[in-house]
C-alpha cells in the first residue's frame, strides 16, 4: 500500500479504532439510560492514539492507562463482553465488577490497570520496565497520560528515573488540549509537551494524534529503540476528545465551533478514506463494521444477563496469597 503499511496492519488499525468508537458510543447511551453506575470518561475522538501505539506492541508488553482507559484495553486486545460486564458492575467483568469504568485491569494482556490519579501511571510503568530490564527480557512498558499530567511531579520523576536507568519505558502523552477544563496554553508555556524530553536527554516526538499511521510509525520506532536497550521515549500525540471530560460535563470552557471543527478531523473516517483510496474495497470495511456491531450487541446482552457480585466476596482479591509472591 502507498501508506507503506502492510494490508493486515492497516486493517487492524481500522478495526481497533472502530471497536473503540463503537464501544464508547454504546456505553454513552447505556450510561444515559442508567445502566452503568458511577462516572464515565469516554475516548471518543482519540482512538488513533491507542490503536497506533498498541498495534506496535507485542501481547506480552505492558501498558498502564488513565481514567479514560477503555480504548487502551480494547487496543491491547480486550474483549468487549468482559469490558461491558465490568462497566455494568457484574461479576463476569474483568475485575469481577469491582473496578468499573476507571479501574479496569487485565494482567494477562499486559494491561496493568486504569488509574484515576493524574500522572501516577508514569511512575508505575517504570516498575514494569525495570522488571523487564532486570529479568533480561525485551519487553517494553507504555504509560498513557494527558497534557495535564505532564505538569505533575510524578511525570518528571518518572522521565528522570527512566532516563538515568535507561529503562524500556515509553511515555505517551495524549494531548487533547485540555487538562480537564483548562486549555493547554493556560497551564503551560511550551507549545509541544515533547519538548520536555530534552531536559532528560531522551527522544521527544510530537505527532498528529488523529493520523493513526503517524502514531503507529512513531510508536514502532520508540518500541524498537526500547527493545534494543536504547532507553525511553516521550511520544506526544496531539488529538481531541469530542465529549466532555466526563459524561454530564456542561463544557462551558470550550466553544461548540471548536468541537465541530475537530469532529471533521475524525481519525476513523480519515483512515477509512485512505484505505479506500489505496484500493481496499468498501465491502471489506463494511464487513468489519458489521462484525463489530454484532460483537457489541452480544457484549451488552452478556453484561445484562450476568449476575452482580456476591456481597460475600467483598474482601476477595484484596491480597495475593504468599505462595504466589514467593
Amino acid at each position: 500500500m502507498a501508506t507503506d503499511l502492510a494490508r493486515d496492519t492497516a486493517l487492524q488499525l481500522y478495526t481497533t479504532m472502530r471497536r473503540i468508537r463503537s464501544f464508547e458510543l454504546a456505553v454513552v447511551e447505556l450510561f444515559a439510560r442508567g445502566k452503568i453506575p458511577g462516572f464515565l470518561h469516554t475516548y471518543v475522538g482519540e482512538e488513533a492514539v491507542a490503536a497506533g501505539v498498541c498495534t506496535a506492541l507485542r501481547p506480552d508488553d505492558y501498558i498502564i492507562s488513565t481514567h479514560r482507559g477503555h480504548g487502551h484495553l480494547i487496543a491491547k486486545g480486550g474483549r468487549l463482553d468482559l469490558m461491558m460486564a465490568e462497566l455494568f458492575g457484574r461479576s463476569t467483568g474483568y475485575c469481577k465488577g469491582k473496578g468499573g469504568s476507571m479501574h479496569i485491569a487485565e494482567p494477562d494482556l499486559g494491561m496493568l490497570g486504569a488509574n484515576a490519579i493524574v500522572g501516577a501511571g508514569t511512575v508505575i510503568i517504570n516498575g514494569a520496565a525495570l522488571t523487564a530490564q532486570y529479568l533480561g527480557t525485551d519487553r517494553v512498558a507504555v504509560a498513557f497520560f494527558g497534557d495535564g499530567a505532564s505538569n505533575t511531579g510524578a511525570f518528571h520523576e518518572a522521565l528522570n528515573l527512566a532516563s538515568v536507568w535507561n529503562l524500556p519505558s515509553i511515555f505517551v502523552c495524549e494531548n487533547n488540549g485540555y487538562a480537564e477544563s483548562t486549555p493547554q496554553h493556560q497551564h503551560q508555556k511550551i507549545a509541544n509537551i515533547a519538548q520536555r524530553a530534552a531536559g532528560y536527554d531522551i527522544p521527544g516526538v510530537t505527532v498528529d494524534g488523529n493520523d493513526v499511521a503517524a502514531v503507529y510509525r512513531a510508536a514502532v520506532e520508540a518500541v524498537a529503540r526500547a527493545r534494543a536497550g536504547g532507553g525511553p521515549t516521550l511520544l506526544e500525540a496531539r488529538t481531541y476528545r469530542w465529549r466532555g471530560h466526563y459524561e454530564g460535563d456542561p463544557q462551558m470552557y470550550r466553544p461548540r465551533e471548536e468541537i465541530e471543527a475537530w469532529e471533521k478531523k475524525c481519525p476513523i473516517e480519515r483512515w477509512r478514506t485512505t484505505l479506500l483510496a489505496q484500493g481496499v474495497p468498501s465491502a471489506v470495511l463494511d464487513d468489519i463494521d458489521e462484525h463489530i456491531r454484532q460483537e457489541l450487541e452480544q457484549a451488552v446482552a452478556f453484561a445484562e444477563e450476568s449476575p452482580l457480585p456476591d456481597p460475600a466476596d467483598a474482601r476477595a482479591d484484596i491480597f495475593t496469597p504468599t505462595s504466589e509472591v514467593c
